[in-house]
């Protein structure tokens, strides 16, 4: 008898056996009967149903599989992880939040429980001689030449949160928390709302694909809804989202279902189309056309800042965006690079753990590019992705930035217990929801003063970290200060491990690891990169041209010839250079005229009246051509004391360190 017979007859004996029983007895004997006939319903129910295959051979018991996958989360974060090791954020830095958005502090007794010997760990180093932190806690400018209305903001602000992602109650209490900490809000890709209004906070007003707020009804960008809003007093400055860490390059479409009245008024809506939020914006397409676009808004706004945020993709598209800089002379006050280890839009899990650069790596590009570039000194950067802590901002501040946002931080402070349920309307806590019932477990002025704690306390120890090592202003900061470990025996500081570029270096004198992007890269493209041959459309054919030594025109094979015809040759690309062919199976060779190389006929090798290169095997062998800038496909020739990496990386030095890197 298989299980689920054996199931269905066990339930059947038992629950005859029972009826019996309060037929005689009568009593509770019928409450238990009534439960054995109910999970024989259930048993004959699991049995014939076809969407759970696991319930048609274990009618019944299959039930406790999902009903332990269900609580599998929260029995791992209370029980099974570890204070230093759970994710996104582990259970340390969730500890910190919630004590300092209580106004505690956040001591921790006995010493670190994290393994400092472990490749990757990193630390910032101390002065023998520290001073004393500042009174007040330093602000970052944000305003470029061209801006006529700059603002001073925080080491650390909230980052983009949407109306409709956030419930109601928690972008007031943030909002009243940045208002109390005059701090930075930054509303969301959602739009304007009277929630972000009306608590004496300095908002951001991000603009991403849609234009919720600011747009026509087809979608397109509208100038005169623009004006209206970015004159507001509170809009202190203006984000355009290009893209966001969570989900780079993809955009996001809104169902009607779920369209409230409360988000069609806030992003200005109507409740009977699907509301599609596209990939890319519809008001540029190129560099050219985005720094334009830049002008635009700060015209309209009154020469109120201007920025833009995305996650970094293709060291080609940003050196893209410099050089249109250049040309146009109109340049971003901001840019916040936004980490691919962002977390508070849901994506799919493709998207979150394989796409988009993460923030060290982005961060350190867009820093770099911009010195090399000679336009840093204009432009201040900004970091988002998992900043929480005060060692998180000096970290990011010593990597390139100016100033951090955090968002999921903001959202703990708030309330959130990192339940992951943002994308379910089911937030246990209501900050992640738009569900009433949820929503008013957050009080508004409880939350506000959590937020505004956090920030303060947070801040303040960023700071006091910067006084014991001895500064009093993160523009003293530099790469030496933070190291890392890279095996079990060695640490190395940031300005060692990574390739900083020198002020206008890319202008004058490309290094090589950076030279061939910096070719590419196109004012009026994005995303323009070299074809492969290979992927080319053509018809799926067979090469008339193409003879293989041995067999005639056809293809049938000549009777009595050799495996190996005479002349033939084999390229090896590694090797750059002809090598008799006398291994099989035998490869399509071009019938080649006097004189002429695989070079003609789009290979990668020499004519024969080159002189064959000497190489050792992994190295590149070079000729007369190795000044120049290194073409597609080829690698860069090692320089003096440094190891160039391919391309799209940060290349390292192994000698001695190239300047300080982060330029105060």
């Amino acid at each position: 008898m298989n299980n689920r017979l054996l199931i269905v007859a066990t339930l059947s004996l038992a629950a005859l056996v029972v009826v019996l029983v309060a037929a005689i007895g009568g009593g509770a004997w019928w409450v238990l009967a009534v439960l054995l006939v109910a999970l024989l319903v259930l048993a004959v129910w699991d049995m014939t149903q076809k969407r759970h295959a696991i319930l048609r051979n274990y009618p019944v018991l299959g039930h406790m599989r999902y009903l332990l996958e269900s609580i599998r989360p929260e029995i791992q974060q209370y029980f099974i992880e570890r204070n230093f090791d759970g994710k996104p954020f582990d259970r340390d830095t969730r500890s910190i939040v919630y004590a300092r958005a209580k106004g505690l502090d956040s001591h921790k007794a006995f010493g670190t429980e994290r393994d400092t010997a472990e490749i990757g760990y990193e630390f910032l180093l101390h002065s023998t001689a520290p001073v004393n932190p500042p009174e007040e806690p330093p602000t970052v400018r944000i305003g470029g030449p061209d801006c006529r209305r700059p603002v001073d903001i925080s080491l650390m602000n909230i980052s983009s949160m949407s109306f409709g992602s956030l419930s109601a109650n928690a972008v007031i209490a943030m909002n009243k928390g940045a208002g109390l900490g005059g701090f930075i809000h930054e509303t969301g890709e959602g739009g304007l709302t009277k929630y972000h209004r009306g608590n004496g906070a300095d908002l951001f007003w991000e603009i991403g694909s849609g234009y919720f707020g600011c747009r026509n009804e087809d979608g397109t960008f509208s100038p005169e809804k623009f004006a209206e809003k970015a004159l507001l007093p509170e809009v202190k400055g203006i984000t355009i989202k290009i893209s966001q860490g969570a989900k780079p390059g993809l955009g996001g479409m809104l169902p009607k279902e779920k369209i409230s009245p409360e988000i069609a008024e806030a992003r200005e809506i109507p409740m009977d189309k699907d509301c599609l939020s596209p990939a890319s914006h519809s008001a540029f397409r190129t560099p050219r056309e985005m720094v334009k676009f830049i002008e635009q808004l700060r015209e309209l706004s009154d020469g109120k800042p201007i920025g833009i945020k995305f996650c970094v993709g293709s060291r080609v598209d940003v050196l893209a965006m410099t050089k249109a800089i250049w040309e146009e002379r109109i340049a971003p006050d901001f840019i916040i690079v936004d980490g691919s280890e962002g977390g508070t839009g849901a994506a799919p899990l493709e998207y979150s753990d394989r796409v988009g650069t993460p923030l060290t790596e982005g961060l350190m590009l867009v820093h770099n590019a911009l010195v090399g570039t000679g336009l840093r000194h204009m432009i201040k950067l900004g970091a988002a992705g998992k900043v929480a802590t005060g060692s998180d901002i000096v970290k990011r501040l010593i990597q390139g930035a100016d100033f951090t946002m955090s968002a999921r931080a903001m959202m703990m402070a708030t309330g959130c217990i990192q339940a992951q349920k943002c994308h379910t309307n089911e937030c246990p806590v209501g900050v992640a929801t738009q569900d009433p019932r949820l929503m008013r477990a957050i009080d508004v002025e409880d939350k506000g003063n959590r937020v505004f704690n956090y920030h303060r306390l947070t801040v303040r120890e960023a700071v006091q970290i910067m006084a014991s090592m001895g500064l009093t202003h993160p523009s003293q900061l530099n790469t030496r200060m933070l190291r890392r470990r890279v095996d079990h025996l060695s640490t190395r500081s940031y300005a060692s491990i990574y390739h900083w570029l020198r002020t206008d270096e890319l202008l004058n004198d490309p290094p090589a690891g950076w030279a061939m992007d910096w070719e590419e890269a196109d004012a009026d493209h994005f995303g323009e990169h070299a074809r492969v041959d290979y992927l080319t459309e053509r018809d799926p054919e067979w090469r008339s041209e193409l003879l293989i030594p041995g067999r005639e025109a056809g293809g049938a094979p000549v009777q009595g010839s050799p495996i190996s015809g005479t002349g033939s040759t084999l390229v090896d690309a590694r090797r750059a250079e002809s090598v008799p062919l006398t291994t099989s199976p035998m490869p399509r060779v071009s019938a080649l005229g006097e004189g002429e190389s695989l070079c003609t006929h789009g290979g990668r090798g020499r004519s024969p009246q080159d002189p064959a290169p000497t190489a050792t095997a992994g190295e590149t062998p070079t000729d007369e051509n190795a000044g120049l800038p290194a073409e597609a496909g080829e690698r860069p020739e090692r320089q003096d004391g440094e190891e160039v990496t391919q391309r799209g990386t940060t290349g390292r030095v192994e000698g001695e360190p190239r300047g300080e890197g982060r330029v105060g």
